[in-house]
C-alpha cells in the first residue's frame, strides 16, 4: 500500500490495512516570526510560484545496452522547472508541492510539503538576479522548496531543474541512471540557462520579464553540485573511474556540450560529489580555472561526497575564486532538503527512505534555516552588491563554539540577534545559540 505524509502543519491521516492513525507535522517553512531562526533565514516578501516545461532539443541515452556495445540511444529531452518569484501579494491559493519517493525497490512514500508561494501570482515589477537550483542523484525541483521559497522571497527569480533522473529499482537501473546522471547534469545546468535567458530577453511581462540576465547564480546539491562545478569552468578528469566508465560516446557529448563558459557570477556547492581521492572528477589545474565567488556547504562526516577527501579537497583547489565553507559539524550528506519532522516517517521497515530524507544528528529545520541564512548573504553580497553582507560571512571565529557575546549579569537579551556592535559573535544568531558550525574563507590566490 502506498504510504502519504504530509508536511507544513496538516493533520495526516495513515490507513494501514483498515487501522487509521492520524498526526500533525510541524511546518517546514517560516512565517517570519522570530522563534530561533537567525537574522537572514526569516521569510521577505510575498512571492509567487509557476512551472515550465523546458525543451532542450535531443539529448544522447545511456542505456542498458550501451555499457556492453557503447552505442548510444537518443530522446528528446524536456525538463520541468519550477519558478519561484517576487510578487505584489496577490492572494490565492498557497502551493503544495507533492512528490512520491521511491528508494531502492521500496514501496512509494508519497509527501506534500505545504509552500508560502502563490500559485500562478503576478510578478512583481522590477529586475531581480537569477539563481538556477539543481537537485541531486534521485531528487527533485521541490526537494528543497523551503530554500527556493526563502530566496525568492529576498528578492530574486529562482528556477529549480526537474532533471527526471532514471528511478533507480536494480543493479541494472542504476548504472544506466547514473551514467545518464554524470553525462546530463552540467548540460541541463547550461541548456535551461541559456533557455531562461532567452524567455527573459524576449519577455515584456512575467517573471520572464523580471530577470536581471547579467545576474545568475547557481546552486548545486550533491550531484548538482557535481555538474555545477563543471559549469562554473571546471573540466572533467575522465581517467576518473566513473566518468571513465562511461562510453566514449557519452563522454564525446559531454565535451561537446560544456566548452562554453557558462554566465554564472555564483556558485553555491552543497556536499557536492566528484572529488573523492579514489574517483576524482578533476585535477588541481582543472579547479583552477573557477573564478567565480563561491560557498560551499556540507557536514563533516560526509560519506557520500568525503567531506575530508572530497568536498574539502576540492574547497582548496579553488584558488582562483573567493571562497567560503561552511561546515556542520557531525553531519553526514542531507544537508540540504524539506524537513519531514514526525518521528513515525517512514514505516520502521523502510529505513533506505528515512537515511534518503534525514540527517542522524542534526535537525534538518535547522539546517534549513542556517542554510537560508547565509545562502542570502552570499547571494546579496555576490548578485546584489550588497558589501554589508560580507560581515555575515567572514565570521569571527572559525569555530562557531569559540563566538563570543559579552554581557552583564543577569542581563538578558531575549533573542536579540548579535550586529555589528558584538563583533566577536558570529553575525545575526543568538546568544549561545550558533554552535557545532565552522566557517572557512580563502581569498582568491590561498
Amino acid at each position: 500500500m502506498k504510504k502519504r505524509y504530509i508536511a507544513g502543519g496538516i493533520a495526516l491521516t495513515l490507513v494501514i490495512g483498515g487501522a487509521v492513525a492520524a498526526y500533525t507535522i510541524l511546518p517546514t517553512t517560516h512565517d517570519g516570526s522570530p522563534t530561533e531562526l537567525p537574522e537572514l533565514a526569516r521569510f521577505g516578501d510575498s512571492i509567487g510560484t509557476s512551472v515550465q516545461n523546458i525543451a532542450l532539443g535531443t539529448r544522447t541515452v545511456v542505456e542498458t545496452s550501451s555499457l556492453v556495445t557503447g552505442n548510444l540511444g537518443e530522446e528528446e529531452r524536456t525538463l520541468r522547472v519550477r519558478f519561484w518569484y517576487p510578487s505584489d501579494g496577490a492572494e490565492g491559493k498557497a502551493a503544495e508541492y507533492a512528490h512520491e519517493i521511491i528508494v531502492g525497490g521500496n514501496e512509494a512514500v508519497g509527501v506534500n510539503f505545504a509552500g508560502q508561494a502563490i500559485n500562478d501570482a503576478i510578478a512583481k515589477e522590477g529586475k531581480f538576479p537569477l539563481v538556477v537550483m539543481s537537485h541531486g542523484f534521485g531528487g527533485w525541483a521541490e526537494h528543497y522548496s523551503n530554500l527556493g521559497e526563502h530566496i525568492a522571497s529576498r528578492g530574486y527569480v529562482v528556477a529549480s531543474i526537474d532533471h527526471a533522473d532514471e528511478r533507480v529499482t536494480s543493479a541494472p537501473s542504476f548504472l544506466t541512471s547514473f551514467s545518464n546522471v554524470l553525462q546530463n547534469r552540467s548540460l541541463d545546468q547550461r541548456q535551461i540557462i541559456a533557455k531562461i535567458i532567452s524567455n527573459a530577453n524576449s519577455a515584456s511581462t512575467g517573471y520572464a520579464a523580471a530577470i536581471d540576465t547579467n545576474k545568475i547564480g547557481l546552486i548545486g546539491y550533491s550531484m548538482g553540485g557535481f555538474g555545477a562545478i563543471r559549469t562554473a569552468g571546471a573540466p572533467y578528469d575522465y581517467s576518473a573511474e566513473s566518468l571513465g566508465n562511461l562510453p566514449e560516446a557519452a563522454q564525446q557529448s559531454i565535451k561537446d556540450g560544456t566548452q562554453e563558459t557558462a554566465p554564472i557570477s555564483a556558485l553555491i556547492a552543497i556536499a557536492p560529489w566528484g572529488g573523492t581521492a579514489d574517483n576524482r572528477s578533476w585535477n588541481s589545474d582543472a579547479l583552477s580555472k573557477i573564478t567565480v565567488p563561491s560557498l560551499f556547504i556540507a557536514g563533516n562526516q560526509d560519506d557520500v561526497s568525503d567531506y575530508a577527501g572530497g568536498i574539502s579537497w576540492v574547497f582548496d583547489a579553488m584558488k582562483n575564486s573567493k571562497r567560503h565553507m561552511l561546515t556542520y559539524r557531525e553531519a553526514r550528506h542531507n544537508v540540504v532538503g524539506n524537513a519531514i519532522l514526525d518521528p513515525k516517517f517512514p514505516a520502521n521497515d523502510d529505513f533506505a527512505t528515512t537515511e534518503y530524507m534525514r540527517e542522524p544528528v542534526w535537525r534538518t529545520e535547522r539546517i534549513n534555516a542556517i542554510n537560508q541564512h547565509f545562502i542570502t548573504a552570499f547571494l546579496d553580497l555576490t548578485l546584489k552588491g550588497d558589501a554589508d553582507k560580507a560581515s555575515y560571512l567572514n565570521t569571527p571565529t572559525q569555530d562557531s563554539n569559540d563566538s563570543n557575546w559579552e554581557i552583564a549579569f543577569g542581563e538578558q537579551l531575549n533573542g536579540s540577534l548579535a550586529g555589528k556592535d558584538q563583533e566577536s559573535h558570529w553575525r545575526g544568531f543568538q546568544r549561545r545559540w550558533v554552535v557545532g558550525l565552522e566557517m572557512q574563507s580563502k581569498n582568491k590566490g590561498e
